[in-house]
């Protein structure tokens, strides 16, 4: 029996020797690897952390994810195992070394960053006056002109209407307040 070898060769014999046959098995084997593959594992990669992050909420994570994504980039532009695990480091070193504190100074309350407070931030600290009963359970107050549901601090305290009292911090729409002792400022 006559075979015909990959390389163009002829074999007499019936079976082809164990090199050749390795030979062909390492040539499919590599011809097989498609390089998109190292792409997306890690696009698979860079989504398990961003879900990842979703269950932390520390924006530690999901600097990683970006790591990932970026070697993603570069094995999809045929770079090296090692160059892609390179890029990965780097990448997500940079985004938690230069991007991350940016985050976190920004996701901090006006109060803690010294800034101006707006919005439910600026009641904080407001005087308003009882216009209905506020307990632990009920109230209304009045602050700046606007209604607010209010809660006394303290459940075992409780304002009548006509009494002064201030915002110690709100609550969703709700004012958690206390008896306004201070004299006006």
């Amino acid at each position: 029996m006559e075979i015909w070898l990959r390389d163009g060769r002829r074999r007499a014999s019936g079976r082809p020797d164990r090199d050749t046959v390795e030979r062909d098995i390492a040539a499919r084997a590599t011809a097989c690897h498609d390089r998109g593959v190292d792409a997306v594992l890690w696009i698979v990669l860079a989504i398990v952390l961003a879900i990842g992050e979703a269950f932390t909420a520390t924006l530690l994570v999901i600097m990683f994810s970006a790591g990932a994504l970026a070697a993603a980039g570069a094995a999809a532009l045929g770079a090296p195992l090692l160059l892609q695990v390179i890029v990965f480091a780097l990448v997500s070193g940079l985004s938690v070394g230069a991007v991350r504190p940016i985050i976190i100074r920004h996701a901090r309350s006006a109060l803690e960053s010294g800034d101006t407070p707006f919005g439910v931030e600026a009641l904080e600290g407001s005087r308003g006056v009882v216009l209905e009963e506020v307990d632990a359970d009920r109230g209304m107050i009045k602050i700046d002109g606007e209604l607010w549901q209010a809660r006394s601090f303290d459940g075992n305290e409780k304002y009548l209407p006509g009494e002064r009292v201030r915002v110690l911090h709100v609550r969703g729409a709700t004012a958690i307040v206390w008896r306004d002792d201070l004299p006006n400022l």
